[in-house]
């Protein structure tokens, strides 16, 4: 990373320094990392049931004893790139009846809201490069209630709210440890580890730490030799854990006072998972049976194995802390010997100092403490959030009996018409507990967040997707790995356009290169859209659930019941989105390489052509009702009928998103932008329709390409800015509150379908229960609209005014509206008035303790009225937008966003046009 040239005078950080060297090729910073999965069991990489049905398949209760094919997971862990060598922290109370490794959490048939981590753990820091990272796990001294936690939520009805950890009692007289976990690199491949147990009870409390070092089991894949861990006599009797790996090297792991060191073989217990008799007593869980249960014949005595532990017996007093360090580094001479200590805390306190140091320049001036808390542990949720993500797909089809390359009948089995996947690498994860796996347009969001941070790692990512072992040769991107054939929002686009941007700013110079071979891999993908998605070939498009899960009638990615297909206002509007920005990359990249002159004029053609259909009042049963000014979908059914299914819901809101700014200048170079619409309207003189004349000027003279002319973009505006609808106190709700009061409701063949407003979790079983788009609060539709208002306001200028709120009789621009939104976004984690958080909701714990108050959960999505965090509890990776919204509005003014059509920010929009 380089800094931008406003500030090429100043030198770089050391952090900045790190970042460089990682992208130069000349030293591997980003080699270790947070890359182990807070859940590896129920996945579908490691289900081998018959049924698909990966929850029961692998159990929590079997991962301590079954090993893994495909990955690892671990409490506070980190691996190398290749996940080859793990490690990980365990801990045991003495009550519990199994030592701690991972997180426990409910399958998707126990919780009554889905699947769901019951666990408290924080990430509190880290940099990009990873060369200082913490972390905060919550540990009660008594037993943890794994069998009230499934008895309980499997009990409730999805009318019922959730049973949680906190709800159980076991932190009611902070009988519980704080456990610290910090990382510092000395090197790339010499890693510091400090944990800290803080006793947060009136009494003395008694734990074992166990900080563990093993390898990932790919031996019994055929995977080179097996490596082994073996105990090495330190200088001084200092206690050393030696791993030597034939494709990794070796590898030595300091352990600094521990009470003894016990090993064991990362193998399946067979006897336990399968009732066969091991081949080898030492297994898995070996350690967890030598702690629990004092099975000493569970370990092996020759102290040599796969995994082993450090084993450190804490006695702590009230309100008193306990620290360990351990230092695991790359063997050699030099670092086999006791001297791994002399420099350790002054390494530390170096590294915290690089973090501060690296934050204080990437965030900008003016933010209060309180949105300085939330930038930094948003940006520290995303950064620990990459997983080592394994899955090769034929031989993961042959395993299972199918022929990676036989004939597919109807769906075939699971992803069988994906074979030629073979992902390999480190990714982005939305919840490395919740949804340990990618998908495809999460990452897309994310990658948005970490071009502030990270641009080298956020172009990365969005060329994986693109890359042959992702992208189908059909053109289809990966969805996730449920069903990679499934239809996410085509948002890769954008998403590449603005780090692309972010990048040459950050960077003082563009990546063409790279730019150029994402456009020509878009280009298949583009055409994968309209050759699969646009049934009758008439720019309407019917992509799926499209990551709206349960928003609809009835599930999107199936043809409706009553047969047809749904015509779908926000995979149109995604589509009219996409053919924008593919023509603003062509216009970049045409400005020095007349090649790409001829996809101006593809892309614009397919964009008129898609908003022409959006809006076109002489269809019949066309998505946009004139009569109340809004998009819907609209159900077509096979014997021709149609009809508007009138949700009013965040649909109806995508094509609002569909905007982009053209300065003058592009303009006058590009003329075939405006006249291929005139050609349309010499050619087909009663084909009216109201999406936006891209000649019309505005502001400075520029031009917009937008589904929605002046007067309907006001009239959309006039709904979404309702309290009584869609504008919450913390932002965009993605159903209108209406709903509440008069739900939705449709029958066929004497069965009623109804939607209604549900703030909070859902009562549909739809996509497992597990997520609501009924009514809730998501940041990134929230994002992609105040995107949009941004770029509305750059083409309207200051004198575009509507009522804000709808009804108050007060005015606002587009931009002082967009700020708003983005100011109420921010406050769900800032404290209010009353010193309270609103992503805690009525927990007065999480509100009021000095040891809870501070630590930020950024959940996957925020109720409709109070904007307390629902669903998955750390999916940073896209409710991480909050900090480009603090980013974009604390560095721009209304003032220079309209003065420079948008060259500043986490949202730019480019030196000759504003996407």
């Amino acid at each position: 990373m380089v800094v931008s040239q406003a500030h090429a005078s100043e030198a770089l950080s050391p952090e900045q320094q790190r970042l460089a060297e990682a992208d130069q090729g000349q030293r591997p910073w980003r080699a270790w990392g947070p890359y182990l999965s807070e859940r590896q069991w129920g996945t579908v990489r490691e289900d081998d049931s018959p049924d698909g049905d990966a929850w029961e398949s692998f159990s929590h209760d079997q991962a301590r004893s079954r090993t893994y094919q495909w990955g690892e997971d671990g409490l506070a862990g980190i691996s190398d790139d290749r996940q080859l060598l793990c490690f990980a922290l365990a801990l045991w109370n003495g009550k519990d009846p199994i030592i701690k490794e991972r997180l426990f959490g409910l399958t998707n048939s126990e919780g009554n809201h889905g699947e769901d981590v019951k666990e408290y753990y924080y990430y509190l820091d880290s940099t990009p490069t990873h060369s200082y990272m913490r972390y905060l796990y919550k540990y009660p001294l008594n037993a943890f209630p794994y069998e009230d936690l499934v008895a309980v939520n499997k009990a409730r009805s999805r009318h019922e709210s959730e049973y949680e950890l906190i709800d159980t009692g076991i932190f009611d007289k902070n009988e519980y440890c704080d456990v610290e976990v910090e990382y510092a690199k000395a090197n790339p491949e010499d890693l510091l580890i400090q944990i800290t147990v803080h006793n947060r009870s009136d009494q003395a409390a008694s734990i074992a730490v166990l900080p563990t070092l093993w390898f990932r089991n790919s031996w019994e894949q055929g995977d080179n030799a097996k490596p082994f861990i073996k105990v090495q006599p330190g200088e001084s009797g200092a206690a050393i854990i030696h791993a030597t790996h034939p494709g990794l090297g070796d590898f030595a792991l300091h352990c600094k006072d521990a009470d003894e060191l016990v090993f064991t073989d990362n193998e399946t217990n067979t006897e336990i998972i399968y009732d066969k008799p091991n081949q080898s007593p030492y297994t898995k869980c070996g350690i967890n049976r030598y702690i629990v249960h004092g099975e000493i014949a569970a370990v092996n005595p020759s102290q040599r194995g796969t995994k082993a532990s450090a084993v450190h017996h804490l006695s702590i007093g009230a309100h008193a802390s306990h620290t360990i360090q351990l230092r695991l580094a790359k063997s050699t001479s030099e670092s086999n010997n006791d001297s791994a200590y002399y420099d350790f805390d002054q390494i530390l306190d170096r590294r915290k100092q690089d973090c501060d140091d690296y934050y204080t320049r990437v965030m900008p001036p003016g933010l209060s403490t309180e949105q300085k808390l939330v930038f930094r542990q948003a940006v520290a949720g995303m950064l620990w959030s990459k997983q080592f993500y394994n899955y090769d797909i034929a031989p993961w089809l042959q395993q299972r009996g199918i022929d990676p390359l036989g004939a597919v009948n109807g769906q075939g089995f699971r992803n069988q018409q994906w074979n030629h996947m073979n992902n390999c690498d480190v990714i982005s994860m939305p919840d490395k507990w919740e949804y340990p796996w990618y998908a495809a347009w999460d990452l897309a969001f994310h990658s948005m967040a970490f071009s502030l941070v990270d641009p080298s790692f956020a172009k990365q990512q969005l060329s994986l997707m693109l890359s042959s072992q992702y992208l189908h040769p059909n053109g289809q991107i990966p969805a996730y790995e449920w069903n990679f054939g499934d239809v996410n929002p085509p948002v890769h686009a954008w998403a590449t356009y603005l780090v692309y941007l972010t990048d040459a700013s950050l960077h003082g110079q563009a990546d063409h290169q790279w730019l150029k071979q994402s456009f020509h891999k878009l280009l298949i993908n583009f055409t994968w859209w309209v050759n699969r998605k646009d049934a009758d070939g008439n720019s309407v498009f019917q992509g799926g659930f499209l990551g709206l899960d349960n928003i609809g009638i009835f599930d999107r990615t199936e043809s409706p019941e009553m047969g047809g297909r749904l015509e779908q206002a926000d995979g149109t509007a995604w589509m009219a989105f996409y053919a924008q920005t593919m023509v603003n990359i062509a216009v970049e990249l045409a400005r020095s390489d007349e090649t790409y002159r001829e996809y101006i004029a593809k892309f614009i053609k397919h964009y008129l052509r898609i908003a022409h259909a959006m809006v076109n009042r002489n269809a019949s049963e066309s998505m946009w009702d004139e009569e109340e000014g809004f998009f819907y979908d609209v159900l077509r059914k096979s014997d021709g009928s149609s009809t508007r299914l009138k949700v009013r819901s965040m649909v109806g809101l995508i094509p609002l998103c569909a905007v982009h700014v053209f300065e003058q200048d592009v303009v006058e170079q590009f003329p075939e932008i405006g006249d291929y619409l005139q050609h349309m309207r010499d050619k087909y003189p009663d084909q009216q329709s109201s999406f936006h004349d891209i000649r019309l000027k505005g502001y400075a003279n520029r031009q917009m390409m937008s589904a929605l002319d002046e007067t309907n973009l006001r009239r959309v505006l006039k709904i979404m800015l309702d309290t009584d609808e869609f504008l919450s106190d913390h932002g965009i709700r993605s159903i209108s509150k209406r709903h509440e009061r008069d739900p939705y409701r449709f029958v066929h063949n004497q069965q009623e379908y109804v939607v209604q407003y549900l703030p909070a979790e859902s009562d549909s079983g739809l996509f497992g229960g597990n997520s609501n788009w009924r009514g809730p609060i998501w940041m990134p539709v929230n994002f992609a609209i105040i995107r949009s208002l941004t770029v509305y306001y750059t083409y309207y200028g200051n004198d575009f005014k509507v009522e804000f709120p709808t009804g108050s009789g007060q005015m606002a621009n587009l931009y002082e509206i967009a700020e708003n939104l983005a100011h109420r976004l921010v406050s769900i984690f800032t404290r209010n008035t009353e010193g309270l958080r609103p992503v805690f909701g009525s927990q007065q714990t999480f509100q009021n303790d000095p040891h809870w108050k501070d630590h930020l959960l950024f959940y996957e999505y925020f109720h409709g009225d109070n904007g307390a965090g629902i669903g998955a509890s750390h999916q940073t990776g896209w409710s991480g937008l909050v900090l480009n919204l603090l980013h974009y509005f604390a560095a721009n003014t209304q003032e220079s966003r309209l003065a420079s059509g948008g060259n500043t920010g986490p949202m730019p929009h480019g030196r000759h046009c504003v996407d």
